[in-house]
Parts: C-alpha cells; sequence; structure tokens
C-alpha cells in the first residue's frame, strides 16, 4: 500500500527550511511539516497516486499553513517584551547541499525579513530562495501570477534596502577572525581590542523575552556596545565556558553555564577586506529559544 512516507520523506528537509524562514521558530517549523504530513496522510492512496508531482504539493500545502501561522504569530510579536529574535540553528554539521540557501538562514536576514508583512515574505521567499513557479505562489498566497510578480519586486526592493541600512553581509574574509579575536578580547577584558573589532555603528540586540533580564532596547555605538558587553562579561560565572559554532551558517558562540547554553551571540559582519568589522550583535538569552541549541551540544 502506497503510504506516501517516501515521498514526504524525501520532502522533509526542504519543507522545514521553508518553515523555519517564514517562522524563525524551530518548534514552529516542526508544527507545520507536522501538520503537512497529517494533510498528505489524510488524502488516502489513491489521491496520493493521482498527485503528479507530490513535492509541489507538500510544498504549497507547507507554505500555506506556515503563513497561517505567521500570521497569527505576528500577533503574538506584537506582546512580545524587548526585541524578538529568531530561534537560533546549530548547524555546525549542515550538508554541502544546503549551502546555496545559507545567506537567507542567518540571524540578520532573517530579522530583515521580520520587515516584511506575512504575504510579502512567503512569496519572496518562495521565489527568491527556493525557486518555486509564480504560477505556483498564487495559489499560496491567493492572488494572481502578475500580483506575485509585483508582491515579490517590492519585497525585494525592501529586503536589499533593509540590508544596506542594517550593513547585513556575509563575506567570507575574516569572520572565524574577527570572531575569534571577539572572544579573546571578550575573555581577557581588552575593551581596546573588543572597540577596535566593533564598527563605529555597531548595534546589539538583546532577546531574553518576558522573564529574562536583557537590554529592552537596541544598544548602538561602539562606545555603548563595548560598555554593555563589558558590563556581561564581569557577570559571567566563573564555570561559565564559551563554544565557537556555526550559528544559522555563520561563525558564532554559545555560551555554557553547567553544561547548558545560557545564551548564544550571532554576528553580522560589515565592510570588506581589512575593513570589516563587526556591525551587529545578536543575543538570544530567552531560555525558551535555546532548546534546539542544547540538543545539539548535549
Amino acid at each position: 500500500m502506497n503510504d506516501g512516507l517516501g515521498a514526504f520523506e524525501a520532502e522533509r528537509p526542504r519543507l522545514r527550511a521553508l518553515a523555519y524562514r517564514m517562522l524563525g521558530s524551530i518548534a514552529d517549523a516542526d508544527d507545520v511539516v507536522q501538520e503537512t504530513w497529517l494533510r498528505w496522510q489524510r488524502l488516502g492512496p489513491d489521491e496520493r497516486d493521482a498527485v503528479e508531482r507530490p513535492g509541489a504539493w507538500l510544498t504549497t500545502t507547507a507554505s500555506r499553513i506556515a503563513l497561517d501561522t505567521l500570521k497569527s504569530a505576528r500577533r503574538q510579536r506584537e506582546q512580545y517584551v524587548g526585541p524578538w529574535l529568531p530561534e537560533p540553528l546549530l548547524t555546525d554539521d549542515e550538508p554541502a547541499s544546503t549551502v546555496e540557501l545559507a545567506e537567507s538562514l542567518t540571524l540578520g536576514f532573517l530579522v530583515v525579513l521580520e520587515r516584511l508583512t506575512p504575504v510579502e515574505r512567503a512569496v519572496f521567499l518562495l521565489a527568491d530562495v527556493f525557486a518555486e513557479p509564480f504560477s505556483r505562489i498564487a495559489g499560496v498566497v491567493d492572488r494572481s501570477e502578475d500580483a506575485c510578480r509585483q508582491i515579490a519586486a517590492r519585497a525585494r526592493r525592501r529586503v536589499r534596502d533593509e540590508q544596506r541600512r542594517a550593513g547585513v553581509s556575509t563575506p567570507a574574509g575574516r569572520r572565524d577572525e574577527l570572531v575569534q579575536a571577539f572572544v579573546a578580547a571578550c575573555v581577557f577584558g581588552q575593551v581596546d581590542d573588543l572597540r577596535a573589532l566593533l564598527a563605529d555603528d555597531v548595534v546589539l540586540v538583546s532577546d531574553g523575552g518576558r522573564d529574562f533580564h536583557a537590554a529592552r532596547r537596541p544598544v548602538v555605538g561602539v562606545d555603548r556596545v563595548s560598555r554593555f558587553l563589558v558590563n556581561v562579561i564581569k557577570k559571567w560565572p566563573g564555570e561559565a565556558t564559551v563554544e565557537l559554532h556555526q550559528i544559522n551558517g555563520q561563525p558564532g558562540l554559545v555560551v555554557l553555564r553547567r553544561g547548558r547554553p545560557a545564551f548564544v551571540v550571532a554576528f553580522d559582519i560589515a565592510g570588506e577586506g581589512d575593513t570589516e568589522r563587526i556591525g551587529a550583535v545578536r543575543l538570544v538569552v530567552n531560555p525558551a529559544k535555546l532548546h534546539g541549541v542544547a540538543a545539539a551540544v548535549s
């Protein structure tokens, strides 16, 4: 009997990747994938056999579920205490086949996507990241193909503008060196060395949620950010350890206390060549967003 499992499992990584980029939450992405599987199962063997392209059916279904979830999540995020950041992913073992999706996975890029409306985000991701045809995208967002092309063009401009404004970039250059130097400056309290690594207009965003103390507003500028980081470092418990990991496809840090993640640090690198500096520091402190990291490092 055709239970559809093979076809579904072949598409599972792609469905999860799409849902995570739509929602910025591992748990929500997994829920989308699970609901997609349930709907695929409900078709029954004969109906599944009649589906000419199972991958297209599954992508469309997952996209619709993720879009509905995002619309609801946006309302909840309006009541979120302090800055909201996506849930970080450890990608140390990310397969080479997903390299082409790496830029769209970074926390900086996902933060930029938060500026889009749910429909703009869905259309942009499906068209520009997952290369879905507009004929299929139109069915997901209930718009005409021409309307989807216009939405994609508008979203593309907004993403480019936000990237320029935020200084989001993913240069290969000195990312590893900068992050390692950042760790050394923090651990040894070398404030001048730390300042030299930061762009003049560096921004630090800290997501602690409702119940965990964190900066409620972005910290802006090299002086304020370096002072903030020094104060954070002073409060690190003696048993804290720092590990370098790939966070959403880029070099980042996991700070552990008694073997459990206390917070995750992700970076955006601004500039090119010798002018590369850390343009943004994102601290994910909210324990509810560290479950995936905890499972990966345990």
